[in-house]
This record gives structure tokens, sequence and C-alpha cells, in this order.
């Protein structure tokens, strides 16, 4: 099997596709006259593109009281779905929402999420701008990152919201969002600072606010993060005028 077949394999799997179609108005019959008529190899009918699902119809599926994880039975208030604008170029994507943000079903709006617009805007957009999201729509338990199974059963929105988006640049704010989005084991010091991929799509790894404002000294870091993404939406846009 080759390396692209078993990551196209992978990602079908990772938004939560369990099965092909055995209906047969997707399969040539023997009788077919583009099979017949020709001495080649049968040439397979291709399904219609499927329409793309909006945000909305993402977070309709996830639902109002979502119980696919054990995070429901947790202590978590109300779901945290990402908001933002749906076609946005830049998404920043963080681990899972805090008490302020189960209190109010808004992620980054506490201290962490009033740092991270001070950020967005200092490399010139407006929050409404840009999508912000977390891997996990469920505050864990005293704010603990996911469990890998946590994680693993609400990865494949994340995925579909990308796929919705479509965004030219994905900023992903810590170990456990950039570990889900890009499917690696190393830590956020190896990786932040370059860009990553998802396919196509560049992905920037950088620190979390919440761990910048545990240590200051990471700021700057960050900043030089940012400012490659700034530099290269600048960039593409340009090229798009």
């Amino acid at each position: 099997m080759s390396r692209e077949f078993a990551d196209h394999l992978q990602y079908f799997a990772d938004i939560g596709v369990t099965g092909a179609s055995r209906d047969p108005k997707w399969r040539t019959r023997a009788d077919d006259p583009v099979v017949s008529a020709a001495p080649v190899a049968p040439v397979a009918r291709v399904a219609p593109a499927a329409p793309a699902e909006s945000l909305d119809d993402i977070a309709t599926d996830i639902g109002a009281a979502c119980a696919r994880c054990k995070l429901c039975t947790l202590g978590r208030s109300q779901i945290v779905f990402g908001v933002g604008n749906p076609r946005a170029r830049l998404m920043f994507v963080g681990e899972a929402p805090g008490a302020d943000e189960d209190a109010q079903a808004r992620p980054f709006v506490g201290r962490a999420g009033q740092l991270l617009t001070k950020i967005i805007e200092a490399i010139g957009f407006k929050r409404e701008e840009v999508l912000i999201g977390n891997v996990n729509r469920c505050r864990p338990p005293g704010n603990r990152p996911p469990t890998e199974e946590e994680a693993t059963m609400c990865k494949p929105f994340l995925l579909r919201e990308i796929a919705s988006v479509q965004p030219e640049v994905i900023v992903v704010m810590g170990n456990t969002a950039m570990r889900n989005l890009l499917n690696t084991k190393q830590g956020i010091t190896r990786l932040r600072g370059e860009f990553q991929d998802y396919r196509g799509v560049k992905v920037m790894p950088t620190f979390h606010p919440a761990y910048l404002l545990r240590d200051p000294s990471k700021k700057q870091e960050t900043w030089q993060d940012l400012k490659k993404v700034r530099d290269y939406l600048e960039t593409t846009a340009k090229r798009n005028t």
C-alpha cells in the first residue's frame, strides 16, 4: 500500500468514516457502454461530491448534550463550540475549555483568551476575522489535559471543521493540539516556530497562551512564531491581488 493511499484512508478514519457504500449505482456494470465499447480497463463512475458542511452542521451533529466520552460525566456544564469567521484564512486551535469557557460556552474568554486576543490583534487581525476552537469541546476536570481517549473522540469534528473552513494557516497552541493534528509524539519546544503541513495547510505550532501566563519569558518566542504566520499571510494576500 502506498504512503499516499494509506494517509488518505487514515484521514477518512480520523473524520469518522467507517465504511464504503455498497450501493450498486456507484459501481460499473458489465453491460455499461463505457465498459463494453472499448477494450480498455473499466472506468469507475465517480460519485458526485457531497456539498460542503457548515460549522453549524458540525455543531448540530455533535449536539448540545454530547455523551461520546466520559467528560460528559465529569462536571462539564456545556459544550464549547468554536467561534469566529467560517471562511477564516487563519485558525487557532487549543487544547480544551477551561472554567471561564465552560461557564460562557465560548472558547478562550478567560485570562489566556484575553492574551490570545492581543496576539491576534498584534499580527493585524481582529478576533472575529479568525476561527478559534479546541481539540476537545468539554472542560476536563481541574483543567487537566484531555486523555488520549477523550481527544480521539473529539478529533474527527476538528478535522471536519478544518475541511469546512479551509484556512490557509492553522496555529496549534500547546502539545495537545499539535500532537492531535499532526499525529506526532514530539513536543512543542522541538516543533514550534517552523511551519508543518496538514493536508496542504500550513500549520504553525506555538506555545499555549495559558503557558505564557505561567512563563512570560516564552512570549518573545511566541511572537517570533506569529510574525512568521503574519508574513506568510501577507505574502499570499499579495499574490492573490
